[in-house]
């Protein structure tokens, strides 16, 4: 997977900016605010059809403009695509090659990326939240129906939380209504947790070895998904229908006193083990950030897999980040392999002699130059 060209309208703070002819590895290099990580988070923008930065869309069009819109020219095994993305106050519409989709869910998956930057060490250090959002962002981009479900999953959830807020003395017949919601909540949730399932065995694999390459072997990498209604190992549908069906049974009373559902996965976690020791409690700095950087390769890898073909690689401030070795470990990754886009205040932090033949563009206030 190749992105050619990028052309974005009042995005962030870009005017209008074309660019084409992208290689294999392109290093944007500017000092802060001057607009070089608005440049990869547009192109994550058209791959996911949200930011990494912010869930507010509004932030993403540029001060002062009420729409903005993103395209770009994408090589894929099958051929090359154009991708279009519009933001406006009214919503997103995306198009591929012209014709627009009818869902946001139909177009994602058409441009694969993978992201890292310094506030992925959240993942591992972070809360909860931050771990279920990578989870989806990963697994929506390798399985479009996954987005779907989640998407009713959340609709439901809300319903159900009104709902509940509402039950609180109320009698038996005022409750019906309630087992309506928990057999929605729990036919979405079910296939939420199978593929969330699913997507850590697989990637628990590629994170080991990529892990123990890092580590020369001293460390042994082990991801933990933590579901809140079911065993970790357990897949089978049915199965996790009753077991989440008898979760929200236990829980009612409870439920109604605090007005929330407090079991699903909206509740799910996932933890980190290097040497059977949880990494968020116990594990150093520096095995927190190997952690972090084993599970963006094992990403890579995963995709790889999945689709048959390499995401782009987005890397955001963060190579000055690692020490030399964990630098060119990253570097040796993606080589040859990965298209790669680096943003950088400077190349003097960067190993530059394991950067062959990069493209090298300044961005300043908002203008790039090759």
């Amino acid at each position: 997977m190749f992105v050619n060209s990028i052309e974005l309208q009042q995005f962030r703070n870009y005017e209008h900016l074309k660019l084409d002819s992208f290689g294999p590895v392109n290093l944007l290099i500017g000092q802060n605010a001057q607009g070089k990580t608005n440049l990869a988070e547009a192109i994550f923008v058209l791959a996911l059809t949200k930011s990494h930065r912010t869930s507010r869309d509004k932030e993403l069009i540029r001060f002062g403009e009420d729409r903005s819109r993103l395209t770009a020219e994408v090589d894929k095994k099958y051929g090359a695509v154009k991708l279009e993305l519009s933001l406006s106050q009214q919503g997103k519409k995306a198009k591929i090659n012209g014709l627009e989709q009818r869902k946001l869910s139909d177009f994602v998956g058409s441009l694969n990326v993978v992201m890292f930057a310094p506030e992925d060490l959240e993942i591992v250090k972070g809360t909860p939240g931050v771990r279920r959002r990578f989870l989806d962002m990963e697994i929506g981009q390798v399985a479009p129906g996954y987005l779907y479900h989640l998407q009713q999953y959340q609709k439901v959830l809300v319903q159900r939380n009104n709902l509940l807020k509402q039950l609180w003395g109320q009698g038996a017949s005022a409750q019906t209504m309630l087992e309506i919601w928990n057999e929605q909540l729990a036919e979405h949730g079910v296939k939420i947790v199978k593929k969330r399932k699913q997507f850590i065995k697989k990637l628990q694999k590629w994170a080991e070895t990529i892990h123990q390459g890092i580590t020369g072997g001293g460390e042994v990498l082990r991801l933990a998904y933590l579901p809140s209604f079911s065993e970790a190992a357990e897949e089978d549908e049915a199965v996790l229908m009753d077991q989440f069906m008898i979760k929200l049974s236990q829980m009612k009373e409870q439920e109604i006193r605090r007005g929330t559902t407090l079991s699903g996965p909206h509740r799910d976690d996932l933890s980190f083990f290097i040497n059977e020791r949880e990494v968020q409690t116990y594990g150093s700095q520096g095995q927190q950030r190997t952690t972090a950087l084993s599970l963006k390769l094992a990403e890579i890898e995963l995709i790889h897999e999945e689709i048959g073909e390499y995401p782009v690689l987005l890397l955001d401030d963060v190579l000055s980040e690692l020490d030399p070795f964990r630098q060119t470990q990253l570097i040796e990754t993606f080589q040859s392999k990965v298209q790669t886009f680096i943003t950088a205040t400077g190349i003097e932090s960067l190993n530059v002699d394991k950067l062959k033949d990069a493209s090298i563009y300044h961005v300043h206030a908002g203008q790039v130059e090759r």
